[in-house]
């Protein structure tokens, strides 16, 4: 994004929209939550189709099993909104409340959880502390043996996002949200004697707006640099892969939690046509933009598994795709408004978890947008905890896969 370019000065005042940069859930919540309290002239523009970068791909997860209370409280709202999306905003997400299950295998991790889990059954969570054995019961593809224990919650589980990135355009387009896809950012004019935003530059022309909402993803820094407001994300790919059904003798996969060795991030869980969803967090992944497939991953996940889930290892891979996540240093999100460009707003940097907490995300960046106060104070993600080359934000979140 280096080559996005910053006009300084002001612009002749006309009618102009709120221009919400980035097509996937997280711009597509924010359109629609807008749209539907009444702010009728919203602009989304996207690089690429809706959906088409880390949105619209198979399976995304939905949990409220975090360390951070503010985590806790917008997967805990997303929950909620997800079980309702059918009625509002409308649409089958195939929401699948199958759980979470945490697998612990280090006495470390097994005290933290448990404070974690105090804060999550505090704010309505109910997750538990569950034995080895229970792990088994809840999904029998785990070996016990080697596990101090795990943590199970019932109400967490998967959705389509490519699903729920339709729904949200759909609603957002029957409200008027415009849609500009195919369509790059190349610059930002700022009035800095103002501290405004006057127009977003595209590939395609210049549009003036009334306010600029960054929900870029990975792509945000090079956002925020044209409009003179730092936003520490990095690019980072993950890789999934699909397995073929297993084979007899095996018998059919069962429906499962959402299932996670957390000391080696190896996780899996239903997929479609029968099959498994594989991951893992390769620790020798470089930060870029790449997001071409390869395979180099899943021995590591093969050797995770054996220990873990032997039956998970054997499973042939058949598919596989690759994403971004967008970094941050403390890996949680950054949501506010630009203290010096004060028509800036931003929600990015998420770190794996924009899928699960977008419908929160949406009511937040609406009620900062319109001056009300949101359901959660989210002022401890601002960017400026980043201030002055700050390494970390001081926010760490333990439960990040």
């Amino acid at each position: 994004m280096s080559a996005i370019s910053r006009t300084t000065g002001p612009r002749p005042a006309a009618p102009a929209p709120v221009v919400i940069v980035g097509g996937g859930v997280i711009g597509l919540s924010i359109a629609f939550h807008l749209a539907e309290s009444g702010v009728r002239d919203l602009v989304v523009v996207e690089r690429g189709t809706l959906g088409s970068g880390s949105s619209g791909k198979p399976i995304g997860g939905v949990r409220a099993q975090f360390s951070d209370p503010l985590n806790i409280a917008l997967g805990l709202r997303s929950l909620r909104a997800y079980e309702d999306f059918a009625g509002r905003p409308g649409g089958d997400i195939r929401f699948d409340r199958v759980g979470y299950l945490f697998l612990l295998s280090e006495p470390a991790d097994l005290a933290a959880f448990e404070a974690s889990v105090e804060v999550q059954n505090r704010m309505g969570v109910p997750s538990r502390i569950v034995s080895p054995e229970r792990a088994r019961e809840l999904c029998p593809y785990v070996r016990a043996e080697g596990l101090v224990g795990a943590v199970h919650s019932p109400d967490d589980g998967h959705a389509r996002p490519g699903l729920v990135v339709r729904g949200y355009a759909r609603a957002a387009a029957r409200a008027g949200v415009r849609f500009r896809t195919g369509t790059t950012v190349t610059g930002v004019d700022v009035d800095t004697d103002a501290g405004r935003v006057t127009a977003v530059r595209t590939d395609r022309g210049v549009i003036p707006c009334a306010a600029l909402v960054c929900a870029a993803g990975a792509w945000s820094a090079g956002i925020g640099e044209a409009a003179g407001v730092p936003l520490p994300v990095r690019p980072l790919r993950r890789q999934i892969a699909l397995t073929r059904p297993p084979r007899p003798p095996r018998p059919p996969a069962p429906r499962i939690p959402f299932t996670i060795d957390f000391s080696s991030t190896a996780y899996f869980h239903n997929g479609d046509g029968g099959g498994l969803l594989i991951g893992l967090a390769d620790p020798g992944q470089e930060e870029g933009f790449d997001t071409t497939w390869s395979d180099d991953w899943v021995e590591l996940f093969r050797d995770a598994a054996r220990v873990r889930a032997p039956d998970v290892a054997e499973l042939e891979v058949v598919d596989g795709w690759a994403g971004l996540y967008e970094v941050t240093p403390d890996c949680n999100a950054l949501i506010g408004r630009a203290p010096d460009v004060a028509n800036f707003l931003y929600a990015t940097g998420f770190s794996g978890h924009g899928f699960l907490q977008a419908p929160a995300v949406g009511e937040v960046v609406r009620d900062l947008y319109l001056g009300r106060e949101p359901f959660v104070d989210v002022s401890p993600l601002s960017a400026d905890r980043f201030a002055d080359g700050a390494v970390s934000g001081g926010r760490p979140e333990a439960h990040v896969v």
